[in-house]
């Protein structure tokens, strides 16, 4: 029962969070953020614990789909919060708080899978580097979401308490884009690894895993060219970024839905 606690208090600050950021930014969208920045540390800090103990098994390491969704999860506000708070990752809050509490609740629900074997120091290294690319990817979905909207505000000449929390849209492209720079960085990481450290793709059903990253990591390619060559942004950008997210999640959710609850498999070691 006690290892319930910290993911329940990790639920209720990621809710109690996200009602007190959606009243403030309908006050005052310059609300000071202090608050709110000691919500985020508690509801990270229950996070990490609860998710030590959804993970860590006396076998190893137990990667069932909802656990590695919570360490995602985990991952995305860490980056978030240590980034420095500012008043672009304040309004991802409003979209990481309801998806975190979600999240930790459908694995707290849903506890139990089996754990797989002790993994050697590449196979880690490749887990965490994977986490890492999905995690800023992920990110820079959000991100280009929050962009396109304030795009389409402007065309439209709109306001809302949102839009006014937001710095003007060409940084907010401008830190898309080196979100996905580095996102590209680490899912590249995250393919030399798993070629190196996979004996057979076949065998561990891992190719259209590895298709659909390669598939992600053209999109991303192809993106960032354009912006450089030719100034791509806007739609172009947000609908490029979504295809390349897409890809990898439909190459993560596809391998581990089908095997743990479609074929009720065990997780495979694989991220």
């Amino acid at each position: 029962m006690t290892t319930l606690v910290p993911g329940l208090l990790a639920i209720a600050l990621y809710s109690g969070g996200f009602i007190y950021h959606v009243l403030q930014v309908r006050r005052n969208p310059n609300f000071n953020a202090t608050r709110l920045q000691f919500i985020t540390a508690f509801a990270i800090a229950g996070h990490a614990i609860a998710v030590l103990n959804f993970l860590l098994h006396p076998d190893g390491l137990d990667l069932g789909l909802l656990k590695v969704f919570s360490l995602i999860a985990l991952a995305i506000n860490t980056m978030v919060f240590v980034s420095g708070l500012t008043k672009i990752q304040h309004s991802l809050y409003l979209l990481l708080f309801p998806i975190s509490a979600i999240t930790l609740l459908l694995t707290t629900l849903y506890p139990s899978s089996k754990p797989i074997m002790t993994l050697s120091h590449g196979m880690q290294a490749h887990v965490i580097v994977s986490i890492l690319a999905y995690s800023l990817l992920a990110i820079a979905a959000l991100q280009a979401l929050l962009s396109g909207f304030q795009s389409w505000l402007l065309k439209h000449k709109r306001q809302n308490a949102l839009m006014k929390t937001l710095p003007p849209l060409q940084a907010m492209e401008r830190l898309l884009f080196e979100i996905i720079w580095v996102g590209e960085i680490f899912l590249t990481l995250s393919l030399i690894s798993g070629f190196i450290f996979y004996d057979d793709f076949f065998e561990q059903k891992l190719l259209h895993k590895v298709v659909l990253s390669l598939v992600a990591w053209l999109f991303y390619a192809i993106l960032l060219c354009g912006r450089y060559y030719w100034g791509w942004r806007g739609h172009t950008a947000t609908r490029l970024t979504w295809a390349g997210f897409l890809c990898v999640l439909m190459g993560f959710i596809g391998s581990k839905f089908v095997l743990e609850f479609l074929l009720a498999q065990p997780p495979i070691a694989t991220l």
